[in-house]
């Protein structure tokens, strides 16, 4: 029972899995925010580029 305790305790302590997960949770929040800006930069650019169209006469796409 001991050698039980002493390996839970040994795991407890032990770190070094927590930096993978802390990488894993940092670089999914950071994939998030780049397609969350994507998006909303896609939507604006080709809302600038309908303008532009119209502007100079052209027909906007779709």
């Amino acid at each position: 029972m001991q050698n039980f305790k002493q390996s839970l305790i040994e795991f407890w302590k032990d770190e070094e899995g927590l930096t993978t997960v802390e990488y894993a949770i940092a670089g999914s929040l950071v994939g998030a925010a780049v397609v969350t800006a994507f998006t909303d930069l896609g939507g604006a650019v080709g809302d600038v580029i309908d303008g532009i169209t119209t502007d100079i006469g052209g027909t906007p796409t779709p």
